[in-house]
């Protein structure tokens, strides 16, 4: 290759960065309202299964903020900016029932996997809809909606008759 050719990468093309944004922003968003709600969920839970819930919430909280980190930086390295401030992050969040002070583990449980299930519908959306916009991003998106899978089988594992 010549001092004059350059090499085509995803990172230069402005059709896949603004789809990787579309895409992966509400995913971003959500974790990160996760990992909000599941600090309160973990500081507020009683009862049942105190303890396994509990330390749980912390792992769930610990996985959202690198996956939130993750498909943030697969943007930013698209060359995008994110807007992941409070505001927009609270935007996001509205509707979720996590409580503002003391809830049993069951109702805790209830309502954190409701959160969950607003992001995984968000991961699907990006699955689908990056297959032909970037292939790399819908991998971020499918290992994060793996792995958000499991810990909701954790989760509704405490609940399950």
């Amino acid at each position: 290759m010549s001092k004059n050719q350059t090499v085509s990468t995803t990172a230069s093309d402005p059709t896949v960065a603004a789809g990787a944004a579309q895409f992966l922003t509400p995913v971003v968003l959500g974790l990160q309202a996760l990992t909000v709600n599941g600090k309160q969920a973990h500081w507020h839970v009683r009862g049942e299964n105190f303890i396994g819930v509990h330390e749980f919430l912390d792992t769930l909280v610990d996985h959202a903020r690198d996956w939130a980190d993750e498909a943030a930086e697969r943007i930013v390295a698209l060359g995008l900016p994110i807007d992941a401030r409070l505001t927009s992050v609270a935007d996001k969040a509205a509707g979720s029932t996590v409580a503002a002070g003391f809830s049993r583990s069951d109702d805790t449980i209830r309502a954190v996997v409701a959160d969950i299930d607003r992001i995984i519908a968000d991961l699907d959306a990006a699955i689908e809809g990056l297959d032909e916009i970037d292939l790399t991003s819908q991998d971020v998106a499918i290992g994060i909606k793996a792995g958000l899978e499991k810990d909701r089988w954790f989760l509704v594992a405490h609940i399950a008759e």
